[in-house]
């Protein structure tokens, strides 16, 4: 890890991060979190604003390159790698902000709910799920919506 990355990690919380950990574990979605790192045999280490990232991530689903459960970020790269990737990790944690709006394990059927409605209208889990839309599809590796000529329907998608 370069010396500003690992600068990057000390900075200290904002009110609202401190409250966002704290409902994470409270919620229990942080604990999750943990448990499925250390079965899944990750390395877990202190990240920015927050969140723990489990690096080495190595079970078969989900399919992702990176995801959330509570305050830790489950990634199949390294640390380092995912630190330097400042977008996806915004994105992810984007994601540990949800969980504490949903009350913790109430967001993984809602988000299921969102993968599903989006990969029957779009043809991808991500495109129409508006937890991905809010978390920022482009950071999180989802393609935007096509745009369909519609008048007033921009193409872009909001962030």
């Amino acid at each position: 890890m370069t010396p500003r990355l690992v600068s990057a990690t000390r900075l200290p919380l904002t009110g609202t991060q401190k409250v966002r950990r704290a409902a994470n574990v409270l919620n229990g979605s942080t604990v999750l979190g943990l448990a499925v790192s250390a079965l899944a045999g990750t390395k877990v280490s202190r990240g920015p604003r927050g969140l723990l990232i489990a690096a080495g991530y190595r079970w078969r689903l989900p399919f992702a390159g990176a995801f959330t459960l509570g305050n830790v970020v489950l990634c199949r790269c390294t640390a380092a790698d995912l630190l330097s990737r400042p977008a996806l990790l915004g994105h992810e944690e984007k994601h540990c902000s949800q969980y504490a709006w949903c009350l913790g394990v109430p967001f993984l059927p809602l988000y299921f709910l969102a993968a599903g409605w989006s990969l029957l209208r779009t043809g991808n889990p991500g495109t129409g799920n508006v937890f991905e839309r809010h978390a920022g599809l482009a950071a999180g590796g989802y393609p935007a919506p096509l745009d369909r000529g519609r008048p007033g329907r921009p193409s872009e998608v909001e962030a």
